[in-house]
């Protein structure tokens, strides 16, 4: 782990000198890759690295997870509460569609106005934004589009949720960060595995192994298959 932490240091040092930027934005969450994440790149821009708290209806201990995680490795950090932001843009969203599609389309606000704020800050400081998504996310298309998913840098982008878990360990993020149920905070008890349906256990296997049953199997290319769009850049026209 400890070549493994340094490889991803010195990458995204390389990144952004390739960009000719002046540091690193991090969306923290307090989950366990937006920690490992926000960690690496203090390492790589000591005095130049900003993670940025943006509750949205969100559970209280998301909050303090995520200040334990600042607090110990010395990350400076902005809180934006986008309550209010949502709920305006509640109001003034059409209704009267299909109820059917309102939870997802609902929930993917969230992370979209989490990525404006974070460009936002990328903007006024010259920094890039550092997604946190990991391997099985992007394998998955286990992301919003636009949202969580567009970033200038994926770190984690090459490490299954155990391969981050042990980083995790390795560079001492808390405990109880590491162990908690990942989740977007989409919305109330909503948990990555429930809505994928399969553990990351079992989609971690598949990726590293292409051993799965029948039933997950399925059900990871599947979401695959749907999800395609997801990982590729607007197609254009051949002509």
């Amino acid at each position: 782990m400890k070549e493994l932490a340094g490889k991803l240091v010195a990458w995204i040092k390389e990144q952004g000198i390739k960009a000719n930027t002046k540091g690193m934005v991090v969306g923290m969450s307090g989950g366990v890759d937006s920690s490992v994440v926000a960690v690496l790149c203090k390492q790589a821009f000591p005095n130049n690295m900003l993670g940025v708290l943006m509750p949205c209806h969100s559970n209280p201990i998301d909050t303090k997870h995520t200040y334990e995680v600042a607090h110990k490795f010395q990350i400076s950090t902005k809180l934006v509460n986008l309550d209010k932001v949502f709920d305006a843009l509640m109001e003034t969203l059409p209704s009267g569609f299909s109820p059917e599609t309102e939870r997802i389309a609902v929930a993917n606000l969230k992370p979209r106005l989490r990525m404006l704020t974070l460009y936002y800050f990328a903007n006024r400081l010259g920094y890039l934004v550092v997604g946190c998504s990991n391997k099985s996310e992007v394998t998955m298309g286990y992301f919003t589009k636009y949202g969580d998913g567009a970033a200038d840098i994926l770190p984690l982008g090459n490490l299954v949720k155990y391969q981050v878990r042990e980083l995790a360990q390795y560079l001492g993020i808390p405990q109880e960060i590491i162990d908690k149920p990942p989740s977007a905070g989409l919305w109330e008890g909503q948990t990555d595995e429930g809505e994928m349906g399969i553990t990351y256990e079992e989609l971690d296997r598949y990726i590293t192994t292409h051993q799965a049953s029948e039933e997950v199997k399925g059900k990871i290319e599947t979401a695959i298959a749907a999800n395609a769009h997801k990982r590729a850049i607007p197609p254009i026209p051949p002509f």
